[in-house]
């Protein structure tokens, strides 16, 4: 089997690291060689990017914030995910190339086509074989983030900027046969089993 790359994308409180963590448990069950992952982070410089992206006492102007998401993409691709692929393992990453597109494009107001020429030369143009999205209602999401006390600067981010980026994320989605959406408000068993259907047909996993 060749490698196989899975990104799970979703608004705030959507749930993907217990769906990570589940799809990753399955596939280490299935004795699937896999390499589980995240962005920002991935990477020893990686994770100290990420540590300035979401600290909630910065203020980080979107072109900057965008531009440090993209080195981080690019340390994590060269580093991390494509020695994995070359392995012939599955790859879960937390967020991609189009969580920039949903984040800073649609929630920042940044120009679409610049983030999205420079996602081609931060990813090297490697692209994801099945980004699943894990839709909810942004309202729904920051209820749940809240419930669990701190939140990142991200996280702090209003309704609206919030609503922008779902929308984002399902544009994406309408517009590449690649991505799967789920509803993420249902029972988490129910988006398991949606899961490992789709990354066992996507992986040509028995």
């Amino acid at each position: 089997m060749g490698g196989c790359l899975i990104v799970f994308e979703g608004p705030e409180g959507a749930g993907k690291s217990t769906q990570i963590e589940r799809l990753t448990r399955r596939l280490r069950d299935a004795e699937v060689p896999v390499t589980a992952t995240r962005e920002p982070g991935g990477t020893a410089t990686g994770d100290a990017i990420r540590d300035i992206l979401l600290h909630a006492d910065l203020a980080i102007e979107p072109l900057v914030e965008f531009l440090l998401y993209s080195a981080s993409r690019a340390q994590h691709v060269r580093e991390r995910i494509r020695p994995a692929l070359e392995r012939g393992e599955v790859v879960v990453s937390d967020r991609f190339a189009g969580a920039s597109v949903a984040y800073q494009g649609y929630g920042r107001g940044l120009d679409l086509e610049f983030i999205e020429a420079l996602n081609r030369r931060a990813t090297d143009g490697l692209e994801p074989d099945l980004t699943i999205l894990l839709d909810l209602d942004p309202a729904e999401g920051l209820r749940r983030v809240g419930a669990r006390g701190a939140h990142d600067r991200l996280e702090r981010a209003g309704l609206a900027f919030h609503q922008r980026v779902r929308e984002g994320f399902l544009t994406q989605a309408r517009h590449s046969a690649s991505w799967l959406v789920l509803d993420a408000s249902q029972d988490p068993d129910r988006t398991a089993a949606a899961v490992w259907e789709a990354v066992r047909q996507r992986c040509g996993l028995a």
